[in-house]
């Protein structure tokens, strides 16, 4: 006599316990694309444009050739990529699409490094004026106060800020000193050496550059200046060996010492 098989208990498909439970679905934060910031370079262009000019004149608010007004209400096309005048089509300001390639270079440097969100915030804003001050240095061998100041400030209050938020005072004091120390730097050479030494721009440049760095450490600037004296130390080589440039030719820094701070930036984070 067989004994009869044992009913296997069948799931019951209704059962809550047998459900699955359903996978959370994360919402992403939606961040601003990179190209968006290309929109700004008219920004930058117009900085560019207004103070590409030699000491002792005023700034610039129309075109050389035919005295075309320059402005943001018209970006287009003066402002614009192709940098052309739109009554004469000659040129204005910075070289064409020179200006966006080094917006983009910028945002490459930071997404590359991912910094955190407020040191993001600082850098972001010194950039801001350090790329016209790149192309007006290489123009016209100045850096005008009214970049050079607010790049200065606004990168001190957002270290402060950070300070505040929980970074401490700490990071925020060492900054200031290396701001200023890098800055009395280049002063220093210019009261010694004149005209030979780095320029009083490139101190107030420097403000900036030396608190972002110093926010990172002593050493941090250190390592941004030598960055930078390297390079221009190699584009002079060259251009003495290639006879563009003598001796006694005034090479300016100021781009320099923006691709040392940012050099330093990608070998820090």
């Amino acid at each position: 006599m067989t004994r009869p098989h044992a009913a296997q208990p069948v799931a019951d498909e209704n059962r809550a316990d047998d459900v699955l439970p359903a996978r959370p679905t994360t919402v992403r934060p939606r961040r601003p694309r990179p190209l968006a910031v290309l929109a700004l370079t008219p920004l930058l262009r117009y900085a560019v444009a207004r103070h590409a000019v030699p000491p002792g004149i005023g700034r610039r608010s129309g075109c050389d050739a035919c005295g075309a007004p320059i402005g943001l209400d018209r970006p287009w096309p003066a402002l614009g990529p192709a940098a052309r005048c739109g009554g004469c089509r000659s040129r204005v300001g910075a070289p064409p699409a020179t200006v966006e390639l080094a917006a983009a270079a910028a945002v490459a440097v930071l997404l590359l490094a991912r910094p955190p969100a407020v040191e993001l915030v600082a850098v972001a804003w010194w950039l801001t004026f350090a790329v016209p001050l790149l192309f007006i240095d290489v123009a016209v061998h100045r850096l005008p106060d009214r970049l050079t100041w607010p790049a200065a400030a606004g990168t001190w209050l957002l270290l402060g800020l950070a300070a505040l938020a929980g970074a401490g005072p700490a990071p925020w004091l060492r900054a200031t000193v290396a701001g200023l120390g890098l800055a009395l730097f280049f002063a220093a050479t210019t009261l010694l050496l004149g005209a030979r030494g780095f320029g009083i721009g490139d101190a107030k440049l420097a403000l900036g550059a030396g608190a972002l760095l110093g926010w990172y450490g002593w050493t941090v600037p250190l390592l941004g200046l030598l960055l930078a004296l390297t390079l221009s130390g190699l584009v002079a080589l060259g251009l003495l060996v290639t006879r563009r440039a003598r001796w006694s030719s005034h090479l300016p820094f100021g781009p320099y010492l923006v691709l040392g701070t940012l050099g330093a930036f990608l070998l820090l984070w």
